[in-house]
């Protein structure tokens, strides 16, 4: 049966807890096929079609649906192929628990490379694989947005304006949220960069959660909070979902303080899948290709600031994404391994301020 011009739907039917997919991916994983149309086995290319499974955070779904196509065209044009792309979007934690339970990705693109890793602990990616792709395989980046109320009428303009006792913020859970991980991270490097010492930091960041009226359990219900339910004064989120929330007509208020933290979203083969499917050669040219400036464009219209050095100096970009002043890495807080240990793991450093503040 052909399926003509149409794009065929394929979810996988789970039949107990222990299918290859976890339960928390039911709605989500999607089979979408990119290519020519007509019966898959008529394809004028005497090649076989090959499939590539696409695992990535929820919110880069609409640059990948514009960036697939140009590969696939690309991919047929020079090897008379049909790449079909399977593709599934979720929360970054969600996303990783479900390639480690079984999930068949051959890319993931998450949004911390602490979740990558743990895919990597699990024996599905193989080390080093940061030095497997540009740019130490960061292939989408954004900043931290300090969002705050019409007019600011607090005049909230600066991460230290967060610990004074008027101003009440909405953040997630970083133990249950990969955004309020780096709103964490944010806020604790906003004191090391302005030559504050360890103490420091931990006595600005306790006050800051002190004035946290509720910790929600993930970033979206911390953008309701704000902007549907009224909560607090300001907001903590990625500059590119402000940007795209502008873009679909919302209003936004907001600053990105001139002390920042990169916000680095890593792309990785996993190796153990692709070994499996037999597709290494297109899957790592898919990678390739999301550093591209055909790529990387896409990315920046969608909020994110591009890695590609071409596409960051082109003048749309240039206006919509000002520079940084002081814009830390994660590497320059000891790296994800060592965050982790220190700050968020049961009876780290955020755990001995919440027991704090009660």
């Amino acid at each position: 049966m052909g399926w003509g011009c149409r794009l065929p739907i394929n979810i996988p039917r789970l039949k107990s807890t222990k299918s290859f997919i976890s339960p928390c991916l039911m709605g989500i994983f999607l089979g979408l096929v990119v290519g020519g149309c007509g019966d898959r086995g008529t394809n004028s290319s005497s090649k076989k079609d090959v499939e590539i499974t696409l695992v990535s955070f929820a919110v880069t779904k609409t640059a990948h649906e514009a960036i697939i196509p140009k590969f696939v065209e690309k991919w047929q044009e020079e090897h008379g192929q049909r790449v079909i792309f399977k593709q599934s979007y979720g929360g970054s934690g969600s996303q990783t628990r479900a390639v480690i339970d079984g999930l068949p990705a051959d890319v993931v693109h998450l949004a911390l490379g602490l979740d990558t890793k743990k895919i990597e602990k699990a024996g599905l990616i193989q080390p080093d694989w940061e030095k497997e792709a540009p740019n130490n395989a960061i292939v989408s980046q954004s900043v931290a947005a300090l969002v705050t109320r019409g007019g600011n009428p607090k005049n909230i303009n600066t991460w230290a304006d967060l610990s004074r006792e008027d101003v009440k913020l909405i953040t997630a859970d970083p133990k249950t949220s990969g955004v309020a991980r780096w709103n964490f991270l944010t806020l604790w490097n906003s004191v090391i960069r302005t030559g504050g010492d360890e103490a420091k930091a931990k006595e600005f960041v306790s006050q800051v959660y002190k004035n946290v009226p509720i910790l929600t359990k993930d970033a979206r219900e911390s953008t309701d909070a704000f902007f549907k339910q009224g909560q607090g004064d300001a907001l903590i989120n990625y500059e590119n979902e402000i940007i795209l929330a502008q873009e679909n007509g919302v209003k936004v208020n907001y600053t990105v303080p001139d002390v920042n933290i990169s916000i680095d979203n890593p792309i990785a083969v996993v190796d153990k899948n692709v070994d499996k499917h037999n597709n290494r050669e297109v899957v790592e040219a898919f990678v390739q290709f999301l550093f591209t400036p055909q790529a990387q464009e896409e990315f920046a219209k969608v909020g994110f600031r591009p890695v590609n050095n071409r596409v960051a100096k082109t003048k749309p970009f240039v206006d919509k994404y000002p520079p940084v002043k002081t814009l830390s890495t994660v590497k320059d807080l000891g790296g994800w391994d060592s965050v982790q240990k220190k700050f968020f793991d049961d009876g780290a450093l955020f755990d001995q301020i919440q027991a704090q503040g009660k």
